[in-house]
């Protein structure tokens, strides 16, 4: 990757920051991986279940890449990382008392090398492709919402505002076993893929993702001025972005 921009910010309603985030590049095999998740449940649960998470996808993936391994060996590491970052949150749950119990967590990742990325999602922190002036959303929510637009009952534009907006059908740690959705991505010179939580795309269209990121991106000044934006929309939720420039 030429450049990689990162951000989490607590948002102006919250008052702990439950997502966390993690970024790592390995000279020995030539991997980036980058892991961006979105932690759930009461006072210190939701924190620990995003910062577990991260950080046991990220040293599972760094411990099982091969400098030589084929993309789909590649999809059987990052769904072992999947699966082991899901135990890790689910039985610290099952013994941290009652303050812990049900606590989970989104997850979106990518695992990039030589202008190919391999991405998964659990729940409903999303990846989005930059390309030549657009915006394509790669992943799909795991979300009550998600569905209701997929059976034509609500419009996305209805699902940004609707009461159920944040009820997601899949997390991690919840239940002893969890699987992700993946997707391969091939990526040319001067495209973007971003990593972000629902607290920046709940504040923040498609339209201006995409607009701030082609305003210029040097010294994480694009997300800054997102972070500013989800912020002047009272940005209810903790928000946090990776950014990585092919």
């Amino acid at each position: 990757m030429r450049n990689i921009w990162g951000m989490t910010d607590v948002g102006l309603l919250r008052r702990e920051n439950q997502d966390a985030y993690a970024v790592r590049t390995s000279e020995e095999t030539g991997f980036t991986v980058c892991v961006v998740c979105d932690g759930m449940g009461g006072p210190g649960g939701g924190k620990l279940a995003g910062t577990l998470a991260v950080d046991t996808f990220l040293t599972t993936c760094l411990a099982n890449l091969q400098r030589d391994m084929d993309w789909g060996r590649v999809q059987e590491v990052t769904a072992f990382a999947v699966a082991a970052a899901n135990t890790a949150v689910y039985e610290r749950s099952c013994s941290g008392g009652d303050g812990l119990r049900g606590m989970g967590t989104t997850l979106v990742s990518a695992v990039l090398r030589d202008g190919e990325a391999l991405l998964d999602n659990v729940g409903d922190s999303r990846a989005y492709l930059i390309r030549d002036g657009g915006i394509t959303r790669i992943t799909k929510d795991h979300s009550v919402v998600e569905r209701l637009v997929e059976q034509g009952n609500i419009t996305e534009e209805e699902a940004r505002v609707h009461p159920h907006r944040n009820l997601i059908t899949r997390a991690l740690g919840p239940d002893p076993e969890a699987s992700s959705d993946s997707y391969r991505v091939s990526m040319k010179e001067g495209d973007y893929l971003l990593l972000c939580t629902d607290g920046l795309t709940g504040t923040v269209t498609d339209q201006e993702l995409v607009r701030e990121v082609l305003r210029g991106v040097e010294n994480n000044q694009c997300l800054d001025r997102l972070l500013k934006l989800a912020k002047k929309r009272g940005a209810p939720d903790n928000v946090t972005a990776v950014l990585l420039q092919q």
